[in-house]
């Protein structure tokens, strides 16, 4: 990658394939050209661009191919310095050995000069991410919950990220919250920060919503790898089973509750009395905690799920702001300042207003 002056060349569809070949053809040993397959930059995700490649490449003796996801951080997401590709490599590395479905990573480039940005490359898995919130992706989970396969194999991932001995897996690096209601006090400074940098004049509901969340922090006894968005949509789906679980930007080590609120959350389901669209309430009850020894609790899972009004708040602020000062001219952040008022009304309810 090549940059005039202080100006960073970024790569697109018409220039990706030289500059990814030339990157690539020294970490795969190879004996000549890497050649870019059909490079193609999906439209999904708020907070990377992510792009899908083959690389196929002789090593002296046989042809080599490999399906490759390229994830490039612009810098002017909605998740801002929250969301760092340097620790996202980290995780899926300290996976690899876990019975975690998450893909392989390959290489972390830090240099935005190298590839126009931070970037990682991963593995590219066969399955398909159907959208929740469009008919397609509904009926497409409605008939994967009337097989009986898919709802099985959504609650197992669950679990396994769950049970991974995360000191063991070395991902203490994530930071271990202390004793007592420690984790969510942390969770609430970290979307307050979040907040704070979006230039967001603030909300009355807000201010309520922060000051109970506050009083109110439950305890966590038990400490687990929290994936942190854990719904249809972050997940790939390969004959009925769960074969990766993607967006790994918002894990913590913390209550697991947090990850069950969001499975049963009426925000990741329209329409239905499935969790996520997909799974049962008394089939992900029973099975997740079979699988887990974990007893679900309803009420700190109630707690939680207005922790999400808060972090929903705070990511649409975000990226309105990101939208208002020009920073990122994603149309899709425009229409976020009409979300802050959905997210704040639903807690509003929830507080009894």
């Amino acid at each position: 990658m090549s940059a005039v002056g202080e100006h960073i060349i970024q790569p697109d569809a018409r220039n990706l394939t030289g500059v990814l070949g030339d990157y690539l053809r020294d970490r795969l040993g190879a004996s000549g050209l890497v050649d870019i397959g059909s490079p193609e930059r999906i439209a999904v995700g708020w907070s990377h661009e992510t792009w899908l490649f083959d690389a196929v490449w002789s090593d002296g003796a046989d042809e080599r191919r490999q399906g490759m996801c390229l994830r490039r951080d612009p810098g002017n997401a909605l998740l801002r310095e929250e969301s760092d590709l340097g620790e996202q490599f980290r995780v899926l590395r300290c996976l690899e050995d876990t019975d975690v479905p998450a893909p392989r990573a390959f290489w972390y480039e830090p240099d935005p000069a190298v590839l126009g940005a931070p970037a990682i490359f991963m593995e590219r898995v066969v399955g398909e991410c159907p959208s929740p919130w469009r008919r397609a992706g509904r009926e497409y989970y409605a008939a994967a919950a009337g097989r009986g396969v898919l709802p099985a194999s959504f609650t197992d991932a669950l679990a396994a990220v769950h049970n991974v001995d995360w000191q063991a897996a070395g991902l203490e690096f994530l930071g271990v919250p202390g004793e007592g209601n420690d984790f969510a006090l942390r969770e609430i400074a970290k979307w307050q920060a979040l907040i704070d940098d979006s230039g967001h004049p603030g909300h009355p509901i807000l201010a309520d919503l922060i000051g109970w969340l506050k009083h109110n922090a439950p305890t966590t006894e038990q400490l687990t790898l929290v994936h942190g968005a854990y719904r249809t949509g972050n997940v790939l789906i390969h004959d009925d089973q769960v074969s990766a679980i993607l967006d790994w930007e918002l894990q913590v080590i913390g209550d697991p509750m947090y990850d069950v609120a969001y499975m049963l959350t009426e925000l990741n389901r329209e329409g239905t009395d499935l969790l996520s669209n997909v799974v049962p309430r008394e089939l992900f009850f029973e099975r997740y905690q079979q699988a887990t020894g974990i007893e679900i609790d309803p009420e700190r899972c109630a707690y939680y799920q207005l922790l999400y009004a808060m972090r929903s708040a705070a990511f649409w602020m975000s990226a309105a702001g990101l939208y208002a000062d020009g920073s990122n001219n994603d149309l899709r952040l425009a229409r976020t300042h009409w979300s802050v008022t959905v997210a704040l009304e639903r807690a509003a309810t929830e507080l009894g207003y």
